[in-house]
């Protein structure tokens, strides 16, 4: 069963998420890859918005009930790996696309989710539900240094630091007022107005986006491909 759709609303693709919690697991990176190769392929498509059909949930990171079963096999240590390897994939892909990528965070965006949101170019979040964190200090999780990348990116450094050593859950308003995401957006509809009309303002040529993306964000491609692999690939996984 697919666990996102793509909605056409040329010149904008819309990619929404439809798992409920939309956790990042093998399928959920199989199939966004998928997705944004069918948008890249249409040279009608100007932008992307990656939304959610939950209420509440954006995105909740990494599929922990998948993660911590596979961790605990042998015979699915490698599947693990490449899992992560296979995050970092979809994070290039982001962080590189040749078209500019808006997410529309129409509820919780927490750890992994919230990395993946820092991915994209720009974020739009509901101000009415929905807060955005990275819960990894209080799970005994270390950010990955492409991770660590890609939320300094997106994020001013003192705010990254008091939210990344705390756990701390800000809302829209609180993220837009110090620069963290591009806009609070009222409610659901007002989100999904919003962040249409944004993409659709964008009609710059697919080569400077690109272009421009993989300059900016050569200090996250560079950390997933010479820093990622070593921390990825001696994890200590249960036996």
């Amino acid at each position: 069963m697919p666990v996102m759709y793509l909605e056409d609303r040329k010149p904008v693709a819309r990619i929404v998420m439809d798992n409920g919690e939309n956790r990042h697991n093998p399928a959920f990176v199989k199939e966004i890859l998928a997705l944004l190769d069918e948008i890249e392929a249409d040279p009608n498509y100007r932008s992307v918005i990656i939304a959610s059909s939950d209420p509440k949930k954006w995105s909740l990171g990494i599929d922990l009930n998948w993660f911590l079963a596979a961790a605990g096999h042998p015979d699915t240590h490698s599947e693990v790996r490449a899992f992560l390897h296979g995050l970092n994939d979809m994070f290039k892909r982001l962080a590189t696309f040749p078209m500019p990528v808006i997410a529309a965070i129409g509820g919780h965006a927490f750890g992994d989710g919230a990395i993946m949101a820092c991915a994209c170019d720009f974020r739009l979040m509901r101000a009415d539900k929905g807060y955005f964190c990275f819960p990894e200090v209080d799970l005994s999780i270390p950010f990955l240094p492409g991770m660590w990348a890609i939320v300094q990116k997106a994020i001013p450094y003192p705010l990254l630091e008091k939210m990344a050593l705390s756990g701390r859950r800000l809302g829209a308003e609180e993220l837009a007022a110090r620069h963290a995401i591009t806009k609070a957006c009222q409610n659901a509809e007002a989100l999904e107005k919003e962040s249409l009309e944004f993409a659709a303002g964008f009609t710059k040529s697919r080569g400077i986006f690109a272009e421009m993306k993989r300059r900016m964000n050569r200090p996250i491609l560079d950390a997933i491909a010479d820093e990622d692999p070593k921390y990825i690939d001696s994890l200590k996984l249960t036996v």
